[in-house]
């Protein structure tokens, strides 16, 4: 039982150091948005569309994630994101001008866009129902592992004056990362779930036997499991996915990726060096209280990792909803009575108001980590059909990423205009997601995956006889 619970956890988080590359990636740019826009004579406008063209990437790469994903499997396309972010890095850093940069760039997302979809779609499929949210959480550790360490790494790049090229180096330290999951990636094994899709029910046991089971069930339990899973998913494999069967899965992945985005947690990761200089920090000094926002990131994914599955997903959503309100009511708030406009048309805050700006994003941080960013992909993993998973997380992806790409894009042209009216619009917005969790969000702790179709109405048909070879 310990050997599996090694081989299951030494698993999971190399298939999560995807979403450690993921954070990464979305958090390098941060340091660097000064120099890009003087390097490229950017306007407000397109340094929006410079930093959010890795998101644009992202939309793509959870779109098609899926399909290969279903085709050659869940570790593959896994070795495809690492050589993507390898190249993404190094590009980035060696970009000749902006359209190479631009191009570099958006390789990045692609690769940030299916590990968003691969890497909780494969823990999920391999993680035993009563440990599956904690794993498929590390994922998400990961990634706010990743964002601490892309702000610390611009701070320290920082200290050792590079010059022009600083913040060339701070993209190119990508590749290192990058190339130890793809060394990594050679100890991890293919999911018991795809196997068996395959009718490879010999390699599928041996996989089941390295990582264990659900409690109290043999391998042949699990496997007969897993079988008629498949066989009832075998006849409505080839259905679309938008249909009314699939309707309430459909609509609480949308609206939970939805709500992440809304949040502007995106735009604070991006833009967090410019928010704490316009509240009177020097540029090394905004860099380093980056940090802070990071470490508090990692801090609250952890203890929300520890409580997810006694908890629940629903209850870390609650208390993460109310924390948003506050906090972004109190940034908002600041904003309104406790600044003023500068001679360069940049807002100025009083002491109290920094303070109060500085403690609000803390906050905003520490509930977005304990809330959404611990539970949204544990969820959309869970609520999907197996005929339909990978297609129903690439579209709870696809949401995410295009929203996404909208609020990082627009938000330096409306905060240059008002940064009180952009932090009271993602307040207004996690007002609704608080009463979309209490009204709507129903709860998936500890629920076999094939049981949790069952209470959303979204079983399908089990007039299937065999597994599909080519699922």
């Amino acid at each position: 039982m310990l050997k599996h619970k090694r081989i299951l956890l030494a698993s999971s988080i190399i298939a999560a150091l995807g979403g450690l590359l993921f954070g990464f990636d979305t958090a390098v740019i941060s340091g660097t948005t000064a120099a890009l826009q003087s390097r490229f004579a950017l306007t407000s406008g397109g340094l929006g569309f410079t930093v959010a063209v890795a998101l644009i990437g992202t939309i793509m790469g959870a779109l098609v994630a899926g399909f290969p994903a279903d085709r050659y499997g869940r570790r593959f396309v896994m070795f495809v994101l690492a050589i993507f972010y390898f190249a993404s890095a190094l590009g980035s850093a060696l970009a000749w001008d902006w359209y190479s940069f631009v191009v570099f760039r958006f390789l990045g997302g692609l690769a940030v866009g299916g590990a968003s979809v691969v890497a909780p779609m494969y823990i999920a499929e391999i993680a035993p129902a009563r440990l599956r949210g904690r794993l498929v959480a590390l994922a998400q550790f990961n990634i706010v592992l990743g964002i601490l360490l892309a702000f610390l790494s611009n701070y320290v790049v920082a200290q050792f004056g590079f010059g022009e090229i600083e913040w060339r180096v701070m993209f190119g330290v990508e590749a290192f990362p990058a190339a130890a999951y793809f060394a990594l990636l050679f100890i991890v094994p293919c999911s018991p779930r795809w196997l068996l899709a395959k009718q490879r029910e010999s390699d599928s046991r041996r996989v089941l036997q390295m990582v264990g089971t659900d409690e109290g069930r043999s391998i042949d339990e699990e496997v007969s499991e897993i079988k008629e899973s498949l066989k009832r998913d075998c006849d409505a494999r080839h259905e679309p996915l938008f249909q009314q069967r699939y309707m309430k899965p459909i609509m609480l992945a949308v609206a939970i990726a939805m709500f992440n985005q809304l949040s502007g947690i995106n735009a604070i990761l991006y833009y967090a060096p410019s928010i704490f200089q316009s509240v009177g920090a020097s540029g090394d000094s905004a860099l380093l209280q980056s940090v802070g926002l990071g470490l508090m990131n990692l801090l609250f994914t952890v203890l929300a990792m520890i409580v997810i599955d006694f908890f629940g997903r629903r209850k870390l959503m609650l208390i993460g909803s109310v924390g948003y309100i506050i906090s972004l009511g109190g940034v908002t708030w600041a904003f309104f009575t406790q600044s003023s406009l500068g001679v360069d048309g940049s807002p100025e805050f009083t002491g109290f108001g920094g303070v109060v700006v500085l403690v609000g994003l803390l906050l905003f941080i520490a509930a977005h980590a304990f809330g959404q960013g611990a539970v949204i992909w544990v969820f959309i993993s869970e609520i999907f059909p197996n005929n339909v998973r990978a297609r129903g997380l690439a579209l709870g992806s696809f949401t995410h990423w295009i929203f996404a790409a909208a609020i990082s894009w627009t938000f330096p042209v409306i905060a240059e205009a008002s940064g009180g009216f952009v932090f009271a619009f993602y307040g207004i917005c996690m007002v609704l997601q608080l009463l979309w969790v209490l009204w709507v969000m129903p709860e998936t702790k500890g629920v076999p995956l094939e049981e949790i179709q069952k209470h959303l109405g979204a079983n399908v048909s089990k007039g299937a006889s065999t597994v599909c070879e080519d699922m």
